[in-house]
């Protein structure tokens, strides 16, 4: 590949029936485009923990997805409340989602550290009261 291909996707906030169309649809083009197996999973874990999150705690937002020669690059940017605490936001299990997402099966606190665990570069910047920007990079090697 020579170009890289950029993709954008608008995400709803509190729309539960379409939280992950985006991070499928990556998914779908990366096996079009011949990308092996294991990256797409790491790819596919990665977007969807942090478009779940979008909609769960920043009313949505906007993913950009450049696919290049050598990684899948993924910029989630929201307008919602922030992150008051990014360090302690970035502890596995802890959660501020409502009662009602959690009984739906969502906000359990792993969707930071799988949004690092699955991505070879990761970097947060939030600022309460202006939103969250969490940028991730899958090498293709």
């Amino acid at each position: 590949m020579s170009d890289s291909i950029e993709l954008v996707y608008e995400v709803s906030g509190d729309d539960f029936t379409r939280a992950g169309e985006a991070s499928s649809d990556v998914k779908k083009k990366l096996k079009l485009m011949g990308v092996h197996h294991d990256i797409i999973r790491k790819v596919s874990i990665a977007m969807y923990e942090g478009e779940i999150n979008m909609v769960i705690h920043a009313n949505g937002g906007t993913i950009t997805v450049v696919v290049s020669d050598t990684d899948v690059t993924m910029v989630l940017a929201d307008t919602g409340p922030g992150i008051p605490d990014i360090e302690k936001a970035m502890t596995a299990g802890y959660s501020t989602a409502p009662e009602n997402v959690r009984n739906l099966g969502f906000g359990a606190g792993m969707g930071l550290p799988n949004m690092k665990k699955y991505s070879d570069e990761f970097n947060i910047e939030s600022t309460v009261g202006v939103g969250t920007t969490v940028t991730m990079k899958v090498y293709l090697q």
